[in-house]
Parts: C-alpha cells; sequence; structure tokens
C-alpha cells in the first residue's frame, strides 16, 4: 500500500458514500413500516432503498474479499420487511464500506486496475464513482416514489 500518497479524493468518495448510506436511513425512518412497500409504483420505496444498498454491498464486498455476488437474496423484501431490518442491514452495509476504504491507502490506489463484478479489469475509481451513481440512483428513485405516494409538499426533511 502507499502510504506516501494523499486520500484526498478517497476520503471525498468515502463521505459521498457515507451521505448515500445516511439519506438512505433518513428516507427509511421518515416512513412507516407499511409505507415502505406500498404499492402503486411498480418499484416501491422500500425496494429502492434495498437496491441501492445492495449496489453498496454488491461493491464493497468485492473490495474487501473479491466477492462480487449479488445480494439479491438477502435483500429481498420478504427479508427485509420493515424499518428496523432495512435499518440493520444499511449498518452492515455502513460498516462493509468503512473496511472498504480502510483498504485504500491514498489517491494513487485508485487509478489501479481491480478485476471488477464483471470480470474484466476496470480502473478501481470507474467502479466506485460507477456504484456511486447507481446506488444514488435508487435512493432518488425511493424519493421519487415517495412524492408520487404524498404530493410534493406532503413530506418535510426528505432528502
Amino acid at each position: 500500500m502507499d502510504q506516501d500518497s494523499p486520500r484526498e479524493l478517497v476520503d471525498h468518495l468515502e463521505r459521498e458514500f457515507t451521505r448515500v448510506i445516511e439519506n438512505l436511513k433518513q428516507l427509511v425512518n421518515s416512513v412507516t413500516s407499511d409505507l415502505l412497500y406500498r404499492r402503486p409504483p411498480s418499484v416501491t420505496i422500500g425496494e429502492n432503498l434495498l437496491r441501492s444498498a445492495a449496489v453498496l454491498e454488491q461493491t464493497f464486498g468485492g473490495l474487501t474479499a473479491n466477492l462480487w455476488d449479488d445480494p439479491f437474496e438477502w435483500t429481498l423484501p420478504e427479508t427485509l420487511s420493515s424499518a428496523e431490518l432495512i435499518n440493520e442491514y444499511l449498518s452492515e452495509v455502513d460498516d462493509a464500506r468503512q473496511r472498504a476504504f480502510r483498504s485504500i491507502a491514498g489517491d494513487r490506489e485508485l487509478t489501479k486496475y481491480i478485476s471488477g463484478p464483471s470480470g474484466e479489469p476496470q480502473q478501481l475509481f470507474a467502479v466506485l464513482v460507477d456504484t456511486l451513481v447507481k446506488a444514488s440512483g435508487y435512493h432518488g428513485r425511493a424519493v421519487a416514489n415517495l412524492k408520487m405516494l404524498f404530493g410534493e409538499g406532503d413530506q418535510k426533511g426528505i432528502i
């Protein structure tokens, strides 16, 4: 590991991932459990929350253990059926984030190529940015679902 490389970009990326996880927790805590999987949206608030967290978990698991498994099976709405269970899962994802970022010594490591989720070599920076975009997109869909259920002005403080 390169101890001489600054961690400015790594630290910035970690803050952004932390922000996504905190936003997911805030959203989970802002709705009642019965609203998490309420339809009519074709994909519910809870499903989008879980997809966002699963994208994060897959990347962090890949970076720390080279296991790029899709966490689909243990992130089903039937398994994570309440706000409490989703928050526990988000805490586990946050722990995985911390482990992954502890393993990145400095900004220079972001230019290294890793075997990514597709099995093809990808630059670490690209993997992280792609994950951040996907996770943020699912979070945005969850917020949009909430707005569809309640209208623009009915919820307060939702990010």
